[in-house]
């Protein structure tokens, strides 16, 4: 397969030939279905396609009086398995889940819709959400630039479907860098907002206030028009100038004992020059990560998950892996500990951004990791396996900060490489505006050559 560089393949340029007519919902949607049907059985980003129902829902969009005012008039959308979608079962990843379809859309799915988005399919997660890898009893979601490797977690399969090519858009979730992970490992653009900006109401309680609802796409411009229909806020679609900003550099990893792949490390070297040729002052530096950082994150990571255990049809069902994740939740619950060390981190990081506008670090420390049945495997892999590959999102979701993660480049494997731009809160505009010049910069290929 030739890599898909035509403007007409992006949600923007979708949604504007179908406002002006010159291609139809209903065919758009036609397209996204024929590429799943001769793609996902490879990837397996899907765990439901909507063949019917979003055909009924293109033509809709189609007889809708005002589609020429519609920002995402007829594009293709996947949802990640962990938002309801009316009349569709919402699954989770777990066996120990309901089956029966949800009765009403998430309101981040009804915003989609109303901006004249589709929704073609639900995509793939572990189970709960709560790992870095895509696999259940469900099947494994493989990354689309290397069939062995994982395409990240917990939103695996919505960056599987969009890096596929099979829809321009997919709409995932990020408790702990389930936005970022992915997007990296697939060669996207991904977005975390702050807390607030986007409806969350995710699981029981949104892991205390960690998990945020954003998108994933293979284009700045793509990213930022989503994100403006998800927050309601138009004056997201369009990203600016950034005017001159105080940036830190680092490739150090937020946590002792985790190396960091010289290659991502570069990818951290190479956009600092980018960003300093763009009029940026640009310095290394790093936030004070404190030593109980890890268990910080081990302590709200396992608490949420025991949260959400607690609303399952039948917790039984649930994996063995997931089980002792929630158990371990349990104790961090009983004995008080859910937010230990968090006021030290927090006053760290409003240290380090009173003196920088900006932090940029790899978003992986190490290149994705086996497309595996993980889910068979015990907690202490998975654990291992997940920190010390994909420790530098999660430090951002303690706070609520925005932060996302941008294509960087191809490492010597030939997966992609990325880079985490981290603001303050209130800074989505920012991180939108600096993506878009590294993207004029530096810019990437925004599928895979081997989903075929």
């Amino acid at each position: 397969m030739n890599i898909r560089e035509d403007a007409a393949d992006t949600a923007t340029g979708i949604a504007a030939a179908v406002r002006a007519g010159r291609l139809t919902a209903r065919r758009a949607v036609e397209r996204a279905l024929e590429r799943i049907e001769a793609v996902d059985g490879r990837v397996g980003a899907y765990q439901h396609v909507r063949v019917f129902a979003a055909l009924r829902e293109a033509d809709e969009v189609d007889r809708r009086p005002d589609r020429d005012r519609l920002p995402l008039a007829g594009v293709p959308v996947a949802v990640k398995d962990n938002l309801p979608v009316a009349g569709e079962p919402m699954r989770i990843g777990s066996a120990a889940s309901d089956p029966a379809p949800q009765r009403a859309d998430h309101p981040v799915v009804r915003r989609l819709r109303d901006a004249g988005a589709v929704v073609v399919g639900l995509t793939r997660v572990p189970e709960l959400c709560v790992f870095g890898s895509t696999d259940s009893g469900y099947g494994t979601t493989h990354n689309p630039w290397n069939l062995s490797r994982t395409p990240g977690g917990s939103s695996g399969g919505s960056a599987a479907a969009v890096a596929a090519g099979t829809v321009p858009i997919a709409l995932g979730n990020d408790g702990m860098g389930s936005i970022r992970i992915p997007a990296a490992c697939c060669g996207l653009v991904g977005i975390k907002p702050g807390s607030g900006v986007v409806p969350s109401e995710l699981g029981n309680g949104s892991w205390f206030g960690m998990a945020e609802n954003g998108p994933m796409a293979t284009t700045v411009a793509d990213t930022a028009a989503m994100l403006a229909v998800l927050a309601d806020r138009p004056d997201l679609a369009e990203p600016g100038d950034p005017g001159v900003l105080r940036i830190g550099v680092s490739a150090r990893a937020p946590g002792a004992g985790l190396p960091v792949d010289r290659h991502w490390a570069a990818a951290v070297r190479e956009t600092a020059d980018l960003l300093r040729e763009a009029g940026h002052v640009v310095a290394d530096a790093s936030p004070r990560y404190p030593a109980a950082l890890p268990l910080t994150e081990l302590a709200r990571w396992s608490a949420g998950t025991e949260y959400d255990a607690r609303v399952l049809a039948d917790r039984r069902e649930l994996e063995a892996r997931t089980r002792r994740h929630a158990a371990l939740g349990r104790a961090v619950l009983r004995l008080g500990l859910r937010d230990v060390g968090l006021s030290g981190w927090r006053a760290a990081a409003q240290r380090f951004f009173a003196g920088h506008d900006l932090l940029v670090t790899p978003t992986l420390a190490q290149p994705p990791i086996v497309a595996a049945a993980w889910s068979r495997r015990g907690w202490t892999a998975n654990l291992l396996s997940n920190v010390r590959y994909a420790p530098f999102a999660a430090p951002w979701n303690l706070l609520g900060w925005p932060a996302m993660t941008v294509p960087a480049g191809l490492g010597p494997n030939g997966l992609p490489l990325g880079v985490q731009l981290v603001a303050a809160p209130g800074g989505e505009s920012t991180l939108l505006a600096v993506a878009a010049q590294l993207e004029r910069a530096r810019p990437w290929p925004r599928t895979a050559p081997r989903a075929s």
